[in-house]
């Protein structure tokens, strides 16, 4: 029966990883999830049971290791279809641009060629906008037809994610023995958080409830929720035309960080009352950054407006994300639910 197929979900703990498989379960799909260490599982069942989903039936897991090529084998082994979120985080120590770049190229490639001998027929690559619109300065939104130039300013994150992403374009062109391939690349994702392993755009919200951030840096930029995100890897698994596409998971237009702090104010009241009302002059972020490791991360970005269009997952996919708005508004409430801020 069509709907009993195995779907390998990579880096099954994290957080889109996570809603993949709420979303491929509750399509009636069985999901083989793959997690660094087994012990991590219990631990994984309990944040799909937050996510809303009654029953883990359907699920299993396999233990891999994006450095360990022989551990894919059996992983990808009785699937038809792989959805390849995992993406290696360098330890603290990470102390080259190679700690980034070298187990994400290697990963995916260790990935596609477990998948192609196990005959898989179409692999779902997670990639980020972080492949799309580093490196260049554009006035109209990005597209699937934009790519990072690789230069200086791009952060060892993102050109982990740009190279590991045209590796596995090249792969499937040169080698790919007819598998196919879609990638999926999100923009900020939020949306609610299913335990305190979340995604680099929600730390900024929480450091607004919680009064960290006492003004906000001038950066605009685009944000989708993780439950949307879920749901364009379904159909870039799922639907002929997403074969051999990228597709931008992004909603509306840019939100500025003050963009983000205004919903929090406008909608929860006496829980914002940490939330910065101003932005910080771009000057004085330059200034402060000199003493503060945090602020120097950010100063690349400064002024820094990248603003996405996700035109061709709506007319080509039928995908219809949740407004920004409604995204802001998830994450807080899960942060404030599940007690990771401190709101009055």
């Amino acid at each position: 029966m069509e709907t009993q197929q195995t779907v390998l979900v990579t880096g099954g703990s994290g957080f889109i990883a996570s809603y993949c498989i709420i979303a491929l379960l509750k399509s009636g799909y069985k999901v083989k999830a793959t997690l660094r260490s087994l012990n991590k599982s219990e631990l994984v069942k309990q944040m799909l049971k937050e996510g809303g989903l009654r029953s883990v039936e359907g699920l299993s897991f396999a233990e891999a290791d994006l450095e360990n090529e022989s551990s894919w084998e059996k992983a990808t082994e009785g699937c038809q279809y792989v959805i390849h979120v995992a993406s290696p985080t360098p330890h603290t120590d990470a102390k080259t641009e190679d700690d980034f770049v070298i187990p994400a190229e290697n990963g995916v490639l260790f990935v596609l060629r477990a998948a192609r001998k196990a005959g898989v027929k179409r692999v779902v690559l997670t990639s980020a906008f972080g492949a799309v619109g580093m490196g260049t300065v554009k006035t109209t939104p990005y597209t699937e037809e934009d790519w990072t130039v690789l230069n200086e300013t791009v952060a060892p994150y993102q050109k982990s994610k740009t190279i590991s992403e045209k590796a596995a374009w090249n792969f499937i062109e040169t080698e790919g023995d007819g598998m196919e391939l879609a990638v999926v690349n999100p923009t900020g994702v939020l949306g609610p958080i299913l335990s305190d392993d979340f995604s680099h755009s929600i730390q900024n919200i929480k450091q607004m409830l919680n009064g960290d951030m006492t003004a906000c840096p001038k950066l605009i930029s685009g944000y989708v929720d993780v439950r949307d995100v879920a749901d364009l890897h379904l159909k870039a698994m799922t639907m002929p035309q997403a074969n051999g596409q990228r597709f931008i998971a992004v909603a509306g237009d840019g939100f500025s960080l003050l963009d983000v702090a205004n919903v929090l104010r406008k909608n929860l009241g006496e829980k914002a009352a940490n939330v910065p009302t101003r932005e910080l002059p771009n000057w004085l972020i330059k200034l402060l950054a000199l003493f503060n490791p945090k602020l120097k991360a950010v100063e690349p970005y400064l002024g820094m407006v990248k603003r996405a269009s996700s035109e061709k997952a709506i007319s080509q996919l039928g995908w219809k994300p949740r407004s920004t708005e409604e995204a802001i508004l998830a994450t807080a409430t899960s942060l404030i639910n599940l007690g990771i801020v401190k709101t009055k």
